[in-house]
């Protein structure tokens, strides 16, 4: 990753840590809200290699909370995606799917990233995504719980060392409990985070203290 963004995050990181982020591979199942926050958040942090994948396009009601502009509408959204983070960093190495993901797909999608970020909405697709994850050893960085505002706290679970979940781990989009922008975003950006985490390893040790006194 070269360019000002490069330039911008080697005030904050180290070569290595740059290298890192650089060669991961990370999945992203799913361009809405969860996906299209994470991603670029990721690209923000250093994260240059991306899959993509979503079948569905931009709306007017995802533009309360999606990473898209109201000239993106109508566009597939994993390709008005990659427009937008393409212009954060123009040498990202994207491979964009415009597909409806299925059990048939993941492996060409997903088998050779190290980290995939589930970020659908349909439960049975979170579960095979997830299940296929931990089949074949690849870290999963799931989301649940997230409608609203003012709900509980959100929390990071541990899931037998095979990946994460993020959210508040009840509050469930329905009729009276919208997505909404803060919430939905929250969770997204602990999923880049985990994503960091899993990447780079613990930030706050006593040398990262040491380095900053």
């Amino acid at each position: 990753m070269t360019g000002m963004l490069r330039r911008g995050l080697g005030s904050h990181l180290k070569e290595h840590q740059l290298e890192l982020l650089a060669g991961a591979a990370v999945g992203i199942a799913g361009a809405g809200g969860l996906g299209s926050n994470c991603a670029a958040m990721l690209v923000r942090s250093g994260i240059r290699n991306l899959v993509l994948a979503d079948h569905d396009h931009v709306e007017p009601s995802n533009l309360n909370r999606q990473w898209f502009t109201p000239q993106q509408v109508g566009k597939p959204k994993v390709r008005a995606l990659a427009d937008n983070l393409y212009a954060l960093e123009p040498e990202l190495v994207l491979s964009v799917h415009q597909v409806r993901i299925d059990r048939t797909l993941l492996h060409d999608l997903f088998g050779s990233c190290s980290v995939v970020v589930e970020a659908v909405d349909d439960a049975a697709t979170k579960s095979m995504i997830v299940s296929y994850c931990m089949e074949h050893g690849i870290f999963f960085v799931s989301a649940s719980g997230m409608g609203g505002w003012g709900g509980p706290g959100m929390q990071v679970r541990g899931v037998r060392n095979a990946g994460v979940v993020v959210g508040d781990m009840q509050t469930a989009v329905v009729s009276g409990v919208p997505p909404m922008a803060p919430r939905v975003q929250m969770a997204a950006a602990m999923q880049a985070d985990a994503v960091l985490c899993r990447i780079l390893g613990p930030c706050v040790t006593a040398d990262c203290i040491r380095e900053q006194e």
